[in-house]
């Protein structure tokens, strides 16, 4: 029942953002040199490696799409990039990811595989189903960016203070995901980007 939902909705969703997926492609093409898509790998269902898409919203740098994780690392966000963040609209690309099967649009956000070497056992857990687009971590923690910015050692807040919390968050969503809880998450994510 879920996929059936998240094929249908993202199959909607590409249709309907099609001329502004366009649109935020020439913008970035014009105002950040280099690809359109950030591509990173990510570890979905059952630690099975995928490629995730987003809009870049950074300036090129070597090394940086393979599958690394910098936290706090923010220097290289562009004008246009913050604006895509902000709005989240550079996460509309993962509705590719949801349409062929990688993702769902509501989930336990996926990680790099060196994040997910840590806390291996609770990993497992919400490797159980597919990562999402949007959860109630991504809600709590949608100023991420802001607190790891002002962190003496973003690295070391992200793995022993962020992340944990992130976890717990992924496993009583595993252990008690439903219809009406994915309806809730979405209309809330919705309601937050509006406010922000």
């Amino acid at each position: 029942m879920k996929r059936i939902i998240d094929f249908l909705f993202s199959l909607i969703g590409l249709v309907i953002l099609i001329i502004p997926f366009i649109f935020i492609a020439l913008l970035i093409k014009i105002k950040m040199p280099g690809p359109v898509f950030f591509v990173q790998s990510r570890v979905g269902r059952n630690g099975k490696l995928f490629k995730l898409f987003k809009f870049r919203t950074m300036s090129v740098a070597s090394g940086k799409t393979s599958g690394s994780f910098d936290a706090g690392d923010s220097s290289r966000i562009t004008p246009l990039g913050s604006v895509l963040r902000k709005t989240k609209m550079d996460e509309l690309p993962q509705l590719i990811n949801v349409f062929v099967g990688d993702m769902s649009i509501v989930g336990p956000r996926p990680e790099v595989q060196q994040w997910t070497q840590i806390y291996p056992d609770q990993w497992k857990i919400v490797h159980r189903i597919r990562p999402g687009i949007t959860d109630n971590a991504s809600i709590m923690f949608r100023n991420e960016e802001e607190i790891l910015a002002n962190s003496q050692d973003p690295t070391l807040t992200y793995k022993e203070e962020i992340l944990p919390k992130k976890l717990r968050m992924y496993i009583d969503y595993v252990e008690n995901h439903s219809v009406l809880m994915d309806a809730k998450i979405i209309l809330t994510t919705i309601k937050e980007i509006i406010i922000k």
